[in-house]
């Protein structure tokens, strides 16, 4: 059985080791209506404030005993964030047409954070992350999440 450190987050990888996740974590003010009559009065425009987590997943610690530097990891998600914060989804060109529901922005802004992370732009060689898991809080009782491998 191999030695196994401390895990932030003791879910199994593929080959039995724990994973370690760092997180990090702001929020958006957007604007949306929804199509379809499921969705009831969403389908006129609305508010929402979402809060925002990603968590950068690896196997190991690199050597200074981290998963990803935490200041370029919020400077990232800061970063995906800004486009979509104070707008009107509904008129953004790249959404147009398209519902913008918390599962699929949470697919949005993964999609988003993965290319700096395999660019290794985060403090780390990207090879070295496993994954990228985005949580959008809607309200305290609601939400959604995209988990994906990055490799």
């Amino acid at each position: 059985m191999p030695e196994v450190g401390y895990s932030a987050n003791p879910l199994p990888t593929r080959k039995g080791l724990p994973l370690f996740t760092i997180e990090v974590r702001d929020h958006i003010m957007i604007a949306h209506s929804f199509r379809g009559a499921m969705f009831g009065p969403a389908q006129a425009l609305h508010g929402a404030t979402f809060v925002v987590d990603a968590a950068f997943i690896a196997e190991t610690l690199d050597g200074n005993g981290i998963v990803i530097d935490i200041g370029r990891a919020h400077d990232a998600l800061r970063a995906v964030l800004a486009p979509l914060n104070y707008r009107n989804l509904d008129e953004m060109p790249e959404l147009r047409g398209v519902n913008t529901t918390t599962e699929f922005l949470s697919k949005y802004i993964f999609d988003g954070l993965a290319g700096p992370a395999r660019a290794g732009e985060l403090g780390r060689d990207g090879q070295e992350l496993k994954a990228i898991r985005v949580t959008i809080s809607e309200s305290h009782v609601a939400r959604a999440q995209y988990e994906a491998p990055l490799w």
